[in-house]
């Protein structure tokens, strides 16, 4: 059995470009094929009030179960408004984001059908360096 402590969890920061520093999120992708599981995948991220997770595209289907906080997520032109205790679909390769609106940290799991996702960006996620990333990968495997 594979667990995870989300609250031990070491978070790595991102974020798009310098001119918009809203755009960052801290994050890690726990679960994946290269932690050891067969059939899917699981992100853990967390937005602070005013931040926003950036639009992009993931392989697969992802389901987000907001932990703490709210925000406005959207998916393709579909917007609305997500608390704590809120569960949100996002089909594969729709593009989507969310953005934190409240006052506390935004918390958030996703779960995803497959266990090795690639993850599109519009421009390279920083300090990663790549706009295109497969989640969890060692290093040398990470680009796709």
């Amino acid at each position: 059995m594979l667990t995870v402590s989300t609250p031990a969890l070491d978070l790595l920061q991102v974020w798009m470009k310098a001119d918009d520093e809203s755009a960052s999120v801290r994050v890690n992708f726990p679960i994946n094929r290269y932690a050891g599981a067969r059939d899917s995948a699981v992100v853990y991220f967390e937005v602070q009030p005013g931040d926003h997770l950036a639009t992009h595209t993931d392989s697969a289907e992802e389901v987000l179960y907001i932990v703490a906080g709210e925000g406005e997520a959207h998916a393709g032109e579909e917007r609305g408004i997500v608390r704590a205790g809120d569960l949100a679909v996002i089909p594969a390769m729709v593009p989507h984001g969310i953005r934190n609106t409240g006052t506390e940290t935004l918390k958030v799991v996703g779960f995803f059908t497959e266990s090795e996702i690639v993850s599109t960006f519009a421009e390279p996620v920083q300090p990663i360096g790549l706009s295109s990333m497969t989640q969890g990968a060692p290093a040398e495997v990470a680009q796709s």
